[in-house]
């Protein structure tokens, strides 16, 4: 009959052992992978958590060796920092790899079709815009589903020129 709660003391000190060593490997990790890995997730980063995750988890009860664990730590954030630099050199890869930015309200509109598209109502986006502080909703000028799936308020704006909704493609 397997064990439920307790093998033996060296059962368990192995797994305490290799919970540290798994921990402080990631750590490392993804202390030299840099600020991306911390980041809000977009799909792409969400399945890369996870893989790391499942891993640690692996490791850290010893279900995987700690040098096979670790090797495999190392190759998901190499293919993390591989398919970044595929999206930044090229368009196709960067359409492959995130989304794009979704305008879900534009000038005192809801974009139904989008909003469809993004599985948001109304609610949600009221509730963005009291989250940017902004009650009047006739100073929005649009509400964005951006590629983590955060929502952007822009405010109005006064001054002409160059906008930070330039690089969106508005369905009116």
């Amino acid at each position: 009959m397997k064990e439920v709660f307790f093998r033996d003391w060296q059962s368990l000190g192995i797994v305490a052992l290799t919970a540290i060593i798994a921990f402080i490997t990631l750590f490392l990790f993804v202390r030299i992978s840099g600020k991306r890995t911390l980041a809000k997730l977009n799909a792409f980063d969400f399945v890369v958590s996870i893989a790391l995750g499942s891993t640690l988890s692996d490791m850290m009860l010893a279900t995987v060796p700690v040098v096979e664990g670790a090797v495999v730590l190392f190759l998901i954030i190499l293919m993390q920092y591989t398919f970044a630099w595929l999206a930044r050199s090229s368009a196709t890869m960067e359409k492959i790899i995130n989304t794009e930015p979704h305008v879900v309200f534009y000038d005192n509109h809801f974009l139904e079709k989008t909003m469809l598209r993004e599985g948001i109502t109304q609610e949600e986006i009221y509730a963005a815009i009291r989250s940017s502080g902004t009650d009047q909703i006739d100073d929005v000028k649009a509400v964005i589903m951006e590629l983590n799936g955060t929502m952007t308020v822009v405010k109005k704006s006064t001054v002409a020129g160059p906008s930070s909704m330039d690089d969106l493609k508005i369905p009116l």
